[in-house]
């Protein structure tokens, strides 16, 4: 069965809040910095939010600060890893990318599973777009779509990793259009992105937030939500554009299983208030980053269906095995 006939998990619009139950918090805690890890190069989407974040939750956390880790490598297999390890003890958390962080359970052997977190807050949910050097002579996915039809070996196709939303995108991309890729994994988007820029490669796939701001470097030529962002209502859907499907990243933070029950509502707590603070809002918005919240339970039930997505694409429409 090809991914034609699985049907796409459609990305919620609509935001939840955490409710739960009111848990007693410590007061002594943070008592130092809180360390994020994550499993991307610095400069990409969820470097950049893991970075405006940590900024604004230490005013919601007693004066802590953030430090980001940056552990790139293998599709962001290293940092979720480190996460899963860590102590559960509050000082080290770990941003988490979906599909992404799933789909590596899928395609090798993972030293870690849906069961070795405590689910946080989702924060962002950043639709894909296909992009091209500003310099080529493509300027629609139609066009995309009758010269790789034209390519038989592939047009080159830079990301940030195999087996994330970006190489989903460009499998449904294919398997609607009929064509072929040849897909080259990066440690993270912003080499990718400089790969496209550098003429060394046809087309990129990356979220919307990593091209914003590009924009004399880079066209994009289809963003994949239901309809136009209004961070960038001038770049057309995939879907107006003939090709009907949605895909994007959502960014969350999570910490290793087990951690206290206070601990965790103080860090839900923080990352709440900072998502309300429209300064904190402003500067996503600048950034090109839609904002969706998710949190505690909710959280972990998103997981779990995103894991049943990236399953679903791993069984009918295989990616490489190999980063």
């Amino acid at each position: 069965m090809g991914l034609k006939r699985f049907k796409t998990l459609a990305m919620a619009t609509s935001i939840a809040f955490f409710s739960g139950a009111v848990w007693a918090a410590d007061d002594s805690y943070p008592e130092k910095d809180i360390n994020i890890i994550v499993g991307y190069s610095a400069g990409g989407g969820t470097d950049v939010m893991a970075r405006t974040l940590g900024s604004y939750m230490e005013k919601y956390l007693g004066g802590a600060k953030f430090v980001v880790k940056n552990v790139p490598g293998a599709g962001g297999l290293i940092g979720f890893t480190q996460t899963s390890k860590s102590d559960p003890d509050g000082y080290t958390i770990g941003t988490f990318n979906l599909p992404g962080v799933m789909a590596r359970t899928h395609d090798r052997k993972t030293e870690y599973s849906a069961d070795s977190f405590t689910y946080l807050a989702n924060v962002v949910n950043d639709p894909n777009v296909i992009v091209v050097n500003k310099t080529s002579d493509l300027k629609s996915l139609g066009d995309l779509v009758n010269k790789a039809k034209e390519t038989p070996e592939g047009l080159t196709v830079a990301m940030s990793t195999l087996g994330g939303d970006d190489q989903f995108t460009m499998i449904n991309l294919s398997n609607k259009a009929d064509i072929n890729f040849t897909y080259i994994p990066f440690k993270g988007t912003a080499p990718a992105r400089t790969a496209l820029m550098g003429g060394h490669v046809d087309v990129a796939a990356m979220n919307l937030s990593e091209a914003i701001g590009f924009e004399d470097e880079i066209r994009v030529l289809a963003v994949t939500s239901a309809k136009r962002s209004p961070l960038a209502p001038d770049f057309p859907t995939a879907k107006e554009q003939g090709y009907d499907f949605t895909m994007g990243s959502m960014r969350g933070v999570v910490g290793p299983a087990n951690l206290p029950e206070d601990v965790k509502a103080k860090l839900i707590e923080a990352m709440e208030k900072t998502y309300q603070d429209p300064e904190f809002q402003k500067a996503m918005a600048e950034q090109g980053a839609p904002l969706e919240f998710v949190a505690g339970e909710a959280f972990e039930k998103l997981v779990m269906e995103q894991d049943e997505f990236a399953k679903g694409v791993w069984e009918t429409t295989p990616w490489s095995e190999q980063n």
